[in-house]
């Protein structure tokens, strides 16, 4: 990947560059004055490389890409290169590159030999070009489940990008502690009901201090768990295993737990919601196991 000037700099004629770049031709233009020094279909590589020959020196890949480059692999499909460059600079978005000024561009960092966003930026700058409203927490969780960020860090850049307020709510459950889709609608089907005060994801442990499990929600008043346990995950040797050996631990702690699968909490939210009060009910009317929170 080089650029026509780049060429023209170690004495190429223009004219040979642009016979080579002609259809059927050694070389391919991917983007104005961007050359791919062979005739076929850029990789997703090439394409960022070309991208930030394209915005010039200074610019940083952010979005999408930049998130993939951390290994996140929650992301919608997306052909679109979205690149930051300084808020003075002219350069326009081309084919498969979103140009974006920017007056704050975050200090870089070096993934892979590019200079990509920090991940809370990526993810913001990701989640605005992102219709799919699921895509969105799901970036927002995993970016938050496995360490990139903190919670925090995402509402600090939301308000730093000063966004509406669609993305603020997606957020909302990921600062709450949900850390996947599920757990976000179960966040919102909890906070719309009259329901004691519910924690998410905290860990429980015995009055011995041996660890029980890692609830997806958690009403301490009434030492009540509530999972939202999927088929896909739950249905195989290992995690079948996992969830019976799970509930043992519930069972032999006197927790009330229920199980909900997550496509109920939208199709059926009214019945879930009677399911956890009588749940709920049920941890009321037994004296409150000794456990406390790690």
């Amino acid at each position: 990947m080089v650029t026509a000037k780049q060429l023209e700099a170690i004495g190429m004629a223009r004219s040979t560059i642009s016979r080579r770049c002609e259809p059927g031709g050694r070389w391919r233009i991917l983007l104005p004055g961007v050359v791919l020094l062979e005739n076929g279909e850029p990789t997703s590589e090439q394409k960022i490389l070309a991208a930030l020959l394209h915005a010039g020196g200074g610019s940083i890949l952010t979005g999408v890409h930049a998130l993939a480059r951390y290994g996140l692999h929650n992301l919608p499909a997306t052909d679109e290169v979205h690149v930051l460059v300084p808020g003075n600079r002219s350069t326009a978005s081309s084919g498969f590159v979103h140009i974006e000024r920017s007056r704050r561009l975050p200090k870089p960092r070096e993934r892979a030999g590019v200079p990509t966003a920090p991940v809370p930026r990526a993810v913001i700058d990701a989640a605005r070009r992102t219709p799919d409203k699921d895509a969105v927490t799901a970036m927002m969780a995993e970016a938050v489940q496995r360490g990139f960020c903190l919670p925090r860090s995402l509402a600090d850049e939301l308000d730093e990008a000063r966004r509406g307020s669609s993305l603020r709510n997606a957020l909302l459950p990921i600062l709450g502690g949900a850390r996947s889709v599920a757990e976000a609608d179960a966040w919102h089907l909890w906070q719309r009901s009259d329901l004691p005060e519910c924690r998410w994801n905290v860990k429980i442990f015995d009055a011995n201090g041996t660890y029980i499990a890692q609830p997806d929600g958690w009403c301490d008043e009434l030492a009540f768990a509530w999972e939202i346990d999927s088929l896909g995950y739950h249905a195989g040797d290992a995690g079948f295993r996992d969830t019976l050996a799970r509930n043992a631990r519930y069972a032999a702690a006197g927790i009330v737990v229920l199980q909900t699968l997550p496509s109920r909490l939208r199709s059926e939210p009214g019945t879930v919601v009677a399911e956890l009060r009588a749940a709920l009910e049920t941890a009321r009317l037994r004296p409150r196991p000794t456990l406390r929170l790690g």
